[in-house]
Formats: C-alpha cells, sequence, structure tokens
C-alpha cells in the first residue's frame, strides 16, 4: 500500500487510484459522535434542536420561533449555538449542555457489526465531539463501543471551543498526545474536516441521503463536488472501515472509564 505522498492542495484524495490511500500510516482513530457513530436517521438532533429552542426561549423571554432564528444565527457566527450564547449572553454551559441532551436515545440501538468494525481497528482510539462528554458516553453505550475508545474528547476538554476551529483540534491533539501526520478523522460535518486536513490527517465524511440534521443549511456534498479537504466519502462507516487492510496484530486500547455501563 502506497505512502500518503504530498499532493497539490488542489487536488482532493478522493480523486486518487486507491480508495484506501492515506491510512497505512494512520495510528490514532479520531470519530466525530453525532450522526457518525450512529445513523443520522435517528433524529437525535431533532430533539436536540428542539430542546436548545425552549432552553433560549424561557433564558431570554422569547418565543420558540425568535430563539430558533437566535439559535441558527449563533451557530453560524460561532460554531455552536453554545459558543454564542457563552460570548453574547454570558451563559454557564453547563445547564445548558444537561438540558439539550436530556434526550431519548429510544432510536439508538447496540451496533454489533460496527463494534466489529472498530475493533480490529489497530492503534488508539478517540470520541471527538463538540457535545457533552456525558452525551458521549450514553450515546457510545447505547451503540455498544463505548469501552473500544481510549477516551472522549469533549467540548468540557476543550474548554467550551468548538470545531471547526483550529483552536479546538490544538487542545485536542495536546491534550491527547496526538501526531496529526498519523491520524484520522471521521466526521458528518465537511466544515468540520478542513482543520484536520490542514493538520496533516487523513479525513472521511460520513454522509447520508436523507435524515441530516437540522443544521446543514441545505449544503449537500457529493463525490463531484467534495471539498479537496474531503479526501474520503462513505454512507457506511462499518462497511468503509471493513475494506482497510486487516492490522497485522490486534489493537488494545484502553476502554473509556465506566464504559461497561455507558456511564462515568
Amino acid at each position: 500500500m502506497r505512502e500518503n505522498a504530498k499532493r497539490p492542495p488542489s487536488v482532493s484524495i478522493a480523486a486518487q487510484a486507491s480508495p484506501l490511500r492515506g491510512f497505512d500510516r494512520t495510528a490514532v482513530w479520531i470519530f466525530d459522535l453525532d450522526n457518525t457513530l450512529y445513523p443520522s436517521d435517528c433524529r437525535l438532533f431533532l430533539q436536540i434542536d428542539q430542546r436548545m429552542g425552549e432552553f433560549i426561549s424561557r433564558l431570554l423571554g422569547v418565543s420558540f420561533e425568535q430563539a430558533q432564528h437566535l439559535r441558527k444565527t449563533y451557530y453560524r457566527q460561532f460554531g455552536t449555538t453554545l459558543s454564542g450564547l457563552m460570548k453574547v449572553h454570558r451563559v454557564s454551559p453547563e445547564p445548558f449542555l444537561d438540558y439539550v441532551h436530556d434526550i431519548d436515545l429510544a432510536a439508538v440501538t447496540p451496533n454489533a457489526r460496527l463494534r466489529s468494525s472498530i475493533e480490529r481497528l489497530e492503534g488508539r482510539r478517540l470520541i471527538f465531539t463538540n457535545g457533552s462528554r456525558r452525551h458521549a458516553e450514553r450515546v457510545a453505550g447505547r451503540v455498544g463501543i463505548l469501552d473500544l475508545f481510549e477516551d472522549i474528547c469533549s467540548i468540557e476538554t476543550c474548554d467550551y471551543t468548538p470545531k471547526p476551529t483550529a483552536a479546538a483540534f490544538d487542545r485536542m491533539i495536546a491534550r491527547h498526545d496526538v501526531e496529526a501526520g498519523h491520524s484520522a478523522m471521521f466526521e458528518d460535518m465537511p466544515v468540520n474536516l478542513e482543520v484536520p486536513h490542514a493538520l496533516g490527517m487523513t479525513t472521511v465524511l460520513v454522509h447520508e441521503e436523507a435524515g441530516d440534521h437540522p443544521w446543514r443549511l441545505g449544503h449537500a456534498v457529493t463525490k463531484s463536488t467534495a471539498p479537496v479537504y474531503v479526501h474520503h466519502m462513505t454512507t457506511d462507516l462499518a462497511a468503509f472501515l471493513d475494506e482497510l487492510p486487516a492490522p497485522s496484530t490486534n489493537a488494545s486500547p484502553h476502554g473509556v472509564q465506566g464504559a461497561q455501563d455507558g456511564s462515568r
């Protein structure tokens, strides 16, 4: 398998001959959580979206419609709704995160196939999310994969600095001792792959045709329109991982504390 050689920035890896190019040196596998480690048709973001609107409406004393307008504005301007609330309204992040992530996870079910696909990956495995650690633990626990990950880099870990900012990735890299050039990043949001690409990571966009959360703002990505920083695309994460060459030895990362019951 060819090494991930340097190429002109205008050339997408997606256009290269080998669909597996760029993983031969991968030692750290970094996964976003929401709509990446579970299907977007679980529609968890619709619940989160509803609860964010409720939180803002009660906090500011505005209608739900006005609150949703603010939510979208803050998301576009600051990267996350929480960042906007913290910067504009000095909101404490903990109550917000507790409220918006208090959702029904019944639609998220164990995924034995994905578990097997992740388990065979040689090297370290991390979850990197703009959500709270508690939310990540609950969801990954429901999927049945929490114990496969060394740790979770949550919004708290990054001092509430969200993806896609470079500062969030800098914090993740520093706090988890990650070497970007030997890492791969899996995301459902294309914009969140631009910084990893610039840092030297191999990037994978996990997307679906339907069921996307309401924050995509109508920006669809196809193989022909994918930006240069999207190296690979897949609608089936487990199948994509299964196509990677089998590791020579079995990886044995330390599972997240509290992984057996999906809580801390």
